[in-house]
């Protein structure tokens, strides 16, 4: 939260600037002595109104979340790899570094609000809930955690703490999911009981087992740290940087990446929550380390409200469901992609849904000439969503409360995998019922080094 302002503990830097603009006796000699840049202005923000965030993260991906909130403050970097992290500290090179995160938290906690984590998977809820304890507010990319158990330690500690949050899944935000619901809801399709979403993923190796060499650690990385709650084992290239996706101590796989991207638009349209079973269709092999190369769930949803229950299909590794007759032959499926049918017709969108059609074109036409109305808030920027979140405006679309059930939804699915055979889930006992040993793959186990 932000930090107090003079003696008076109750009063924060947002309203104390609020109380010294409304007070009218004292605004006009303010503008006399003070710079318009500090009082703010169309276009300029108060430095007092401005976050001060750290940056858990600052290569590849974590460069574009830096780049993404540095209209603020930027308060505080941490990376295990200054080699990666290089871009980013040549470009702000009067920013506090670190490499341990723990440290970071410590000895930044006057001097930040809110934390963003853009790091392995097995590594994002370790960071945010030692953020979140902290008081901090948290932008977490996907799939949010490592594990269902963690995504729900998330979504409790936001709640608990009242803090800002959101799930780097920007299609969250974008125009296309508003359009889809706005569709679905004016009775575009009719009733939905079946949505197949499939996805190119993995690009990296999966279905390997082990290196047996070793190779020696870089000088600008350190290895533990980047290891971090997972069991320890030597260096190897082949884990960093991106690599690390496929194997079960460190990533989520085709799934966990790719997931709650392209669940994100129907979960949210058709109010999905969890599913009672995820049925594993199909896989090439069980792997002691790693994702399969691919594989393909269905995602048993009950039925809610006026809603029928609902089948979601899921395909990775290049599988695709079959090529509906009604899309256009000029369409190609793509390596990503969606359809969801409906008794009344069907709606094709890429993965991550940004732009969804009814098919063919033709009564794609006939609905937009009805003018469906556009009832859903729009959102110009998902960094932005949360910023505004964390100075006190309305909670960010893609917040743990609907980000933890989404993430929960997704992971549930690589217990599937990884125990090879279809599991029931019961969503109050928060318990895979008819595989006792799936349940132990729900939490997770961390080096001593790094419990919370």
């Amino acid at each position: 939260m932000f930090r107090t302002m003079g003696k008076n503990p109750s009063v924060t830097r947002r309203r104390f600037l609020g109380g010294t603009l409304g007070a009218g006796a004292a605004l006009t000699p303010l503008f006399h002595i003070v710079p318009r840049s500090v009082l703010g202005g169309p276009g300029q923000t108060p430095p007092s109104e401005k976050l001060r965030i750290a940056c858990v993260g600052c290569g590849g991906k974590g460069n574009v979340d830096v780049k993404g909130v540095s209209g603020e403050v930027l308060a505080a970097f941490c990376d295990v790899d200054d080699k990666r992290a290089a871009q980013t500290f040549k470009a702000h090179p009067n920013v506090p570094r670190y490499k341990d995160f723990r440290e970071m938290l410590d000895k930044e906690e006057k001097n930040i609000d809110a934390v963003t984590v853009t790091v392995p998977d097995h590594m994002h809820a370790p960071i945010a809930l030692r953020a979140m304890a902290m008081g901090k507010h948290v932008f977490v990319q996907k799939p949010l955690t490592h594990n269902v158990e963690e995504a729900r330690l998330m979504q409790e500690a936001a709640r608990k703490r009242k803090l800002a949050t959101q799930m780097g899944i920007q299609g969250h935000s974008a125009e296309g999911i508003r359009l889809l619901r706005e569709w679905v809801e004016a009775g575009a399709i009719g009733k939905v009981r079946e949505i197949h979403i499939w996805t190119n993923r993995p690009i990296w190796p999966q279905g390997i087992e082990r290196p047996q060499q070793e190779e020696p650690i870089p000088e600008t990385l350190d290895w533990d740290l980047w290891l971090g709650v997972a069991p320890t084992r030597p260096f190897y290239s082949g884990y960093v940087p991106f690599k690390w996706r496929g194997w079960f101590d460190f990533g989520t796989g085709a799934l966990g990446d790719m997931g709650c991207h392209q669940l994100d638009a129907t979960f949210w349209t058709f109010d999905l929550g969890m599913p009672e079973r995820v049925e594993l269709v199909g896989m090439d092999a069980s792997y002691a380390e790693t994702y399969p190369k691919w594989s393909i769930l269905r995602y048993h949803f009950p039925a809610k409200g006026k809603r029928p229950a609902v089948a979601l299909t899921w395909y990775d590794g290049k599988k695709q469901p079959p090529r509906p007759e009604e899309l256009d032959a000029n369409r190609k499926m793509g390596d990503g992609g969606q359809l969801i049918y409906g008794t009344d017709g069907i709606i094709f969108a890429d993965g991550s849904c940004r732009s969804p059609r009814l098919i063919p074109e033709t009564k794609m036409q006939e609905f937009l000439a009805t003018k469906p109305e556009k009832k859903y808030p729009r959102v110009k920027d998902h960094y932005q969503d949360w910023i505004e979140a964390c100075k006190g405006g309305r909670a960010a679309g893609a917040n743990f409360n609907y980000a933890g059930p989404l993430a929960q939804t997704v992971l549930l699915g690589n217990v599937a995998l990884r125990v090879g055979q279809t599991i029931e889930w019961d969503a109050k006992k928060r318990r895979v019922t008819n595989v006792p040993e799936a349940n132990k793959l729900l939490k997770p186990e961390y080096r001593k080094e790094f419990e919370l």
